[in-house]
């Protein structure tokens, strides 16, 4: 798979001189691990970072020479590492040091799949009802928070950066603190949404989860209304915490955590260039021929976890009604629905992929026909070229979550829309929609009549207006693309070391 590289020689040297003079080793820790060892016929086989987050930062560590903590869950992980469970990656570079933790089936059941998943991931989505209380796990997520806590504090001094990386270590910050001999510079990334006060209060870990946070010195969300619900629970929640909510500071144990909003945004250049290549031409080109997708045909596109927070179900509810209110589409307007199975031992996923996969049914036997189907439903594995290759071709992205903390696929479809003759449709609950909302086709994904309105508003907009709107997302994208976000974040770590100089 092709590395995510930063784009140009003058932004090279800016990061460079920038990650130098932040910090003399950065030492990341996630759940997700960047590169992950598997067996293939009895031979090793290496998968590495597609994109997104995990690319990003495997782009700034191979060129920082750090350490990165992450649970080893390959089946060949552990044949590759040394006595101390290191490895150094990528294989063929040796460019920085993989720290891999080895979790037993219960922590990962504990940890992972019921608190991260069945308590932090739908409070954080204000999906209330999908909560459980999960009492007997609460301790297998602490311990593996403790066990990343360790493994952290043995390689981080007090000239080092510790970045920590979403929901899955919400109190490893201040377990690193309290275990530092000396005081490295702590920050995290909360990759998903943080909801109202009145939200959050239903978690029933909330008082420990807002005391593990505030262990950072910068803790980074997506928009500024996820920082503004941070501090309006630290200040709800934890009343002996001093919260300015003009300057973003929180002091709370004799610390001050610095709250920031800092979007998150692609690999442009990347995207670009595998919108352009012949496995992208030749992937859709065959794509089409198989489903029977007719050239005249317009097609809009929605590329998804099959996730109940993702609005799927929502989606092919609007998609039948604008079919049924508008004819015209009929035979003239292909939907095509790639959703990748994620998490299906949680009974609220299984459910929703179920679901999507029946209304994928209804939909097509009401008005299909022996010639066309309005919905063609994949959850087949794509490579990053042949995705590049969809969003490309297609004349519209649906981007429809009822609740996202960023959202990256509207901006690939973006990035992939080379020709500028697209338009982007997007859920005023993605946080991607504070950055883009302006340009894109707004919808409501719970108002059905509106969404199917919408998607017929933007199907039928004038070719100069759908230009515009894409040239101005294709500029926003750009200029905050992934390293932009990099640098966001290595500039405020820096400005705060000043400040306290």
């Amino acid at each position: 798979m092709e590395e995510t590289h930063l784009r140009s020689e003058g932004a090279d040297d800016a990061l460079d001189r920038l990650l130098a003079t932040t910090c003399d080793d950065l030492v990341v820790a996630s759940n997700r691990q960047p590169y992950r060892h598997t067996y293939d016929d009895g031979a090793v086989d290496v998968d590495r970072p597609a994109g997104g987050l995990t690319a990003g930062l495997d782009a700034v560590m191979r060129r920082i020479d750090g350490t990165w903590v992450a649970w080893g869950d390959g089946d060949a992980d552990a044949a590759v590492v040394d006595g101390d469970d290191r490895v150094s990656v990528p294989p063929e570079g040796d460019d920085y040091t993989l720290q891999r933790l080895w979790l037993s089936e219960d922590e990962v059941d504990g940890y992972y799949y019921r608190i991260s998943n069945r308590v932090l991931w739908p409070v954080c989505h204000a999906a209330l009802a999908t909560v459980d209380s999960c009492r007997d796990a609460w301790s297998d997520y602490r311990r593996v928070n403790d066990r990343f806590a360790d493994a952290v504090a043995a390689d981080a001094d007090g000239d080092d950066l510790v970045w920590l990386q979403d929901y899955h270590l919400a109190l490893a910050s201040r377990l690193v603190r309290e275990r530092s001999t000396d005081e490295p510079v702590v920050a995290q990334s909360w990759h998903i949404p943080w909801p109202s006060w009145d939200t959050f209060r239903a978690c029933p870990h909330r008082e420990e989860l807002l005391r593990g946070l505030l262990g950072n010195d910068l803790l980074g969300f997506h928009v500024p209304r996820y920082c503004e619900n941070f501090l309006e629970s630290v200040e709800a929640g934890l009343p002996d915490a001093e919260v300015d909510a003009e300057t973003g500071r929180v002091r709370y144990d004799g610390a001050t955590t610095t709250v920031r909003a800092f979007p998150m945004g692609v690999p442009v250049d990347r995207i670009r260039e595998q919108a352009d290549s012949d496995e992208a031409v030749g992937f859709w080109a065959a794509f089409r021929k198989n489903r029977d997708i007719d050239p005249d045909t317009r097609v809009a596109v929605g590329v998804d976890r099959l996730d109940y927070t993702k609005g799927i179900p929502q989606r092919l509810d609007a998609l039948e009604h604008l079919l049924a209110e508008r004819p015209r589409w009929r035979g003239e307007f292909t939907y095509v629905q790639v959703g990748t199975e994620s998490r299906s031992d949680i009974p609220a996923y299984r459910r929703c992929q179920e679901r999507v996969a029946e209304r994928v049914e209804a939909i097509n036997d009401r008005f299909g026909t022996d010639d066309h189907q309005p919905v063609v439903y994949t959850t087949e594995m794509l490579s990053n070229e042949a995705l590049a290759g969809l969003y490309r071709n297609a004349d519209l992205a649906v981007v429809s979550p009822v609740r996202d903390g960023m959202n990256l696929v509207a901006q690939e479809y973006v990035a992939a829309s080379v020709d500028g003759d697209s338009a982007l449709l997007l859920s005023d609950q993605a946080g991607a929609h504070d950055e883009l909302g302006q340009w894109a086709v707004t919808v409501s994904p719970n108002d059905t009549t509106g969404f199917a309105r919408a998607i017929d508003e933007a199907l039928t907009m004038a070719d100069d207006e759908r230009r515009r709107r894409m040239d101005a997302l294709r500029a926003y994208v750009a200029d905050n693309d992934i390293e932009s976000w990099i640098r966001d974040v290595f500039g405020s770590i820096q400005s705060l070391q000043a400040a306290e100089v």
